[in-house]
Order: structure tokens, then C-alpha cells, then sequence
């Protein structure tokens, strides 16, 4: 069986199909296949008549109960719907609560039997979908309803908007913002000082060398977020060796981690922490914290993220950042994929739990989110994109940022990969602790090295856990 992670990457290549990028209205998703639907949308309070305006049967004067990740995007966009709810189902009461640890809070509820009935699985302590998935809804025919405004909810989403929350063969989590990766920056800092934008790690170092001679660190990183140079590290290296270095990662290959293009790059970085281009105390620092003194600071001039980081720091970024994104840079200047590649894929896996109390109030709640004025908010105030097609205006609503990510799109083309073997598996919280120790100068490349195969051998070898193999 194929995981959504290797066909997204190869269908998303038919993108140029869509025909518009944000500066058109919207970003472009993953091009896709059709799910068949589900009638599994029972409520375990009672249920009414499915109707137009109640296609899941959702019981009169019910309670639903949201448990939202209150990362980078916050949690009252789902509070925003939540009161799109309780007008359009007169009665119906929506509790919205947030977390920042799904697991830790959630996994008991799980084996209770008492999970909410809505929840977005995201953060550094997600749950692994692999031992969650015979306890999820298939959410296909929230996709074939109407949303508020009355037009089918799958024809005003961007194609493909199933694939990352399908997993094998079923469609259980519906990611709703389109997320890409890189590297962000002060466009002002940058033209300030003349620095052009770093394209390979032998121009990352130099830039580093600058930037110390400038009184400045390359890179900062928080102890919750030590992981994001794992992603930055996985996505260059994919960039760098292609498919080949993808499919030995998501499926958990024997020495995998000592692919030549991952060393490559452990290497660069173990150079970057000797060097002192990191900003030192990272592992005792909140990560919001130290991403403060990358975009308020400036004391780092670069951050590896997903597209959130915007809306995260607004609150903490210095008057006139002109904060922007860059594609991760490449090992050499001939990789197999273009040095415009991104990593791109819907993000934030809202889930309903098939023993929730209300499975249906979950599914109305995400048929809310998914309304233009639901979608429309979460734009505008979080300044990303949703998987509603059409929402973001070409000026990216004033956002510096969200206008850089139709730039990387458009540069990007058809080069657009994902993989999903981190969250599938629910390996983050132990290679935080790993990169952690790496970024902290206690491990080198081959500590680093050594510490991420024990994980994913770990993984490989526990007849458990089942195995998604990825196969193109």
C-alpha cells in the first residue's frame, strides 16, 4: 500500500493543472484522488435526521467537545467556527479547549474510551497516527456536504486536500492549512549588510562567518523546536539525493541515517555549533523565546519553519522585519531536485475520535471551519492559507511573508515533495531529545547519527507498530 506522503508528492506534480497560486487567490494543494465516501457519522448522544443543513445527523441541543494544539496558529479560529455552530444548530453548545500536549492529555481519554470529539493532532507531542487509526472516523462525507454557504465542500477545496490525512486507504484527518518549509528571514536585516540568500550549506557557512563578524549568530533554536533543524536537515538531503533518500526514511531502512546526503549535511551543522553560529542555550530556552531573539532580537539572522512562523512571532518581531522565506539549501549546486524545491503539504490534522460522545457535532465543527467566512478568518488573522481554494488576496492581506510563499511556489513548480514518517510513527519527542544534545555541541554528527537510527530501529523492529511501507 502507497502512503499519501509518496503519492501527494508524485501527483502534486501535476500542479501547474490548478491553475492559481495565492497571488490568485488562494496556494496551490496537492493534485489528488477521489476518496469513496462514509456514512460512519453517528453520534454517541443521540442523533436527528441528516438533512441539508444537518448532513451528519448531528442530535438537537448536543455538546461538542474540541481539544485544539495551541501552536503557531493559536486555537480560536476553531472557537471563530465553534460560534458559526452554535448559530446554525440552535441549542448546541461547542466547548473549544487548548493543549499543547495532544498526547500526554489525550492517550488516556483514547484508551478510556472517552476521547473529544474533535481534535487537531499537531505539535511536538502529537499522537502517532499509526496507533490511533481502527480508533478514527473516516471523514469522507464531510467533504460531499454543503458547507454554510450551500456549495459542496469538496468543490471549494484545492485538489488533493485528502491525501495527507489518508492513511492506508482510509481518509481520517482532515489537514486544513497549507503549510511549505524553508528558511525565513529579515529582508531588510539581509539588504542592510549585503548578504545574499544562502542556496548551498558551503554558502551557509560563509554567511555564518558574517554574521559572526557582525556581532550576529547564523541560527537560534528552542528546546521544544530543536526539531525543526531535523526537518531541515531530511528536507535538504532529499533535495540533494532525491527519492532514493526519501524512501529509505519513510521506510525505516537499516542505516538510513547514513545516507551520504544526510551526512553531508550533519556534518555542515556539527561545523556550524563549533563554530558558534547557534545561539548558545537553546536546550534550557522556551522555544517562542528563543525564536524572539531571531525575529524581535535579531541576535540570529535565519530560522528553519514551517509557514506558522508569522503568525507565531507577530507579536514579537521587530518593526520593519520584513519577514520572508528562502527554499532550504542544498548540499552541492547539482542536486537531484532544484534548489527551488519546497516541502509542501496541508498541515494541522484535525481528527474525530469514532468513541466520541458526538461524533457528528465533530464533523459539523469541521464542516464550520471550512466555510468561506470560517476560512476567510483564519487567513486573514493567521495569515496562511487554508485548503478553501480562493481566499487569499495577491497582497497576501499586507503579509511580506505570505506574499514570499507564492514566490517559493511559483519558483518551486512541480518540485514539491512530503513525507509523513515523523508523525506516522510518533518519533518527535525522542528526537528532540537527540538534536537537543546535537545542537547543544554534547553529540557530533555520528552521536546524531547513531541517536536517530537507535529510534527508528526502535520503531522498525517493534512488531507492534504497524508498517506503512512507501513504495514510489
Amino acid at each position: 500500500m502507497t502512503t499519501p506522503n509518496n503519492l501527494s508528492r508524485r501527483l502534486f506534480l501535476q500542479r501547474a493543472a490548478v491553475g492559481t497560486l495565492l497571488a490568485t487567490g488562494g496556494s496551490t494543494l496537492l493534485a489528488a484522488c477521489a476518496a469513496s465516501g462514509s456514512d460512519d457519522s453517528g453520534s454517541g448522544s443521540g442523533s436527528a435526521d441528516k438533512t441539508a443543513d444537518n448532513p451528519f445527523g448531528m442530535a438537537d441541543k448536543s455538546s461538542i467537545e474540541a481539544v485544539i494544539f495551541n501552536g503557531g496558529y493559536g486555537y480560536d479560529y476553531v472557537t471563530f467556527a465553534a460560534n458559526l455552530v452554535q448559530e446554525k444548530q440552535a441549542g448546541s453548545t461547542v466547548k473549544v479547549s487548548p493543549s499543547t500536549e495532544i498526547a500526554q492529555q489525550l492517550q488516556p481519554r483514547f484508551v478510556g474510551g472517552n476521547p473529544p470529539d474533535l481534535i487537531d493532532n499537531s505539535g511536538k507531542a502529537q499522537i502517532g497516527f499509526g496507533t490511533i487509526l481502527d480508533q478514527l472516523t473516516p471523514l469522507d462525507d464531510v467533504f460531499e456536504a454543503n458547507n454554510y454557504e450551500g456549495t459542496k465542500i469538496a468543490d471549494t477545496l484545492y485538489p488533493g486536500a485528502k491525501l495527507p490525512g489518508t492513511y492506508d486507504g482510509k481518509f481520517v484527518a482532515m489537514n486544513y492549512v497549507l503549510t511549505l518549509y524553508g528558511l525565513w528571514y529579515s529582508d531588510s536585516l539581509f539588504k542592510e549588510n549585503g548578504w545574499e540568500l544562502p542556496k548551498t550549506y558551503d554558502a551557509l557557512l560563509d554567511l555564518g562567518a558574517k554574521a559572526k563578524a557582525k556581532g550576529k549568530y547564523l541560527f537560534v533554536w528552542g528546546k521544544e523546536a530543536a526539531t525543526y533543524y531535523h526537518t531541515l536537515a531530511v528536507d535538504s538531503a532529499i533535495k540533494e539525493g532525491g527519492d532514493e533518500v526519501r524512501l529509505a526514511l519513510e521506510n525505516l531502512k537499516e542505516n538510513c541515517w547514513s545516507q551520504p546526503q544526510l551526512q553531508s549535511v550533519f556534518k555542515a551543522m556539527e561545523t556550524m555549533v563549533k563554530n558558534g553560529y547557534f545561539v548558545p542555550g537553546g536546550a534550557g530556552t522556551q522555544f517562542t523565546a528563543a525564536q524572539a531573539k531571531w525575529s524581535n532580537d535579531q541576535q540570529a539572522i535565519l530560522y528553519p519553519s514551517g509557514s506558522w512562523i508569522e503568525n507565531e512571532m507577530k507579536k514579537a518581531t521587530k518593526s520593519g522585519f520584513l519577514m520572508k522565506g528562502m527554499p532550504e539549501p542544498t548540499v552541492t549546486d547539482s542536486p537531484k531536485l532544484p534548489y527551488e524545491s519546497l516541502r509542501s503539504a496541508a498541515g494541522e490534522p484535525f481528527i474525530v475520535p469514532s468513541k466520541g460522545k458526538n461524533v457528528a457535532g465533530g464533523k459539523e465543527l469541521l464542516r464550520a471551519m471550512l466555510s468561506k467566512e470560517a476560512a476567510t478568518n483564519f487567513a486573514k488573522t493567521r495569515l496562511a492559507p487554508t485548503i478553501v481554494k480562493g481566499l487569499v488576496p495577491a497582497d497576501g492581506f499586507g503579509s511580506t511573508a505570505l506574499q514570499s510563499q507564492t514566490a517559493m511556489l511559483d519558483a518551486a513548480g512541480t518540485n514539491i515533495f512530503d513525507y509523513q514518517f515523523v508523525g506516522l510513527y510518533g518519533m518527535n519527542t525522542d528526537n528532540l531529545v537527540v538534536w537537543n544534545s546535537f545542537l547543544s555541541g554534547q553529540l557530533d554528527a555520528a552521536g546524531l547519527t547513531k541517536g536517530l537510527q537507535q529510534i527508528t530501529d526502535k520503531v522498525r523492529n517493534d512488531s507492534s507498530v504497524k508498517k506503512i511501507p512507501v513504495t514510489k
